[in-house]
């Protein structure tokens, strides 16, 4: 991946316990996001553990990995649409609103699953995500999340 931190490696540490992206979690997934022009980008190895079927990864953590490559990506929008470089600053911290996964085929284990998702809105605290799922070269999954942007006085319980 870039040179460049991943949004998730720009949240404060309260914020980084995340079972999908938090990178103090040591048995999370660690899913990292980056720009890739005006698309973002994460790439995931799901490990043995994250089996549905033999050779098939489950369901859930394929939603995981949407959720927050999600959530990053509506941080560096409106860090972006703040006029913010990634360098200026943590970026703000956005929970899910609103899911909607669509399994197209089945995705394999075993291989990388690419990430790519694009911003669909930004408006107030609001940004809607569009991503979709590769994995073997084609797609198998697509997402849309909504995404709300957390007050400045809510503090998690660490």
């Amino acid at each position: 991946m870039p040179d460049t931190p991943a949004f998730q490696d720009l949240y404060p540490d309260e914020w980084s316990y995340c079972y999908g992206c938090g990178r103090l979690n040591d048995k999370g997934l660690h899913v990292r996001s980056f720009w890739d022009g005006e698309e973002t980008v994460a790439v995931l190895r799901p490990r043995a553990e994250h089996m549905a079927l033999p050779g098939i990864v489950y369901g859930g953590y394929i939603a995981s990995a949407i959720d927050c490559h999600s959530t990053g990506t509506a941080a560096g929008a409106a860090q972006r649409a703040a006029g913010k470089g990634l360098d200026q600053g943590p970026l703000p911290r956005f929970l899910t609103a609103s899911l909607k996964v669509d399994y197209l085929k089945p995705t394999p284990l075993g291989v990388d699953l690419e990430l790519r998702s694009r911003v669909v809105e930004v408006k107030g605290r609001k940004v809607v995500v569009a991503t979709e799922l590769y994995a073997a070269g084609e797609v198998r999954v697509r997402g849309e999340a909504v995404l709300v942007q957390v007050p400045d006085d809510f503090k998690p319980q660490v």
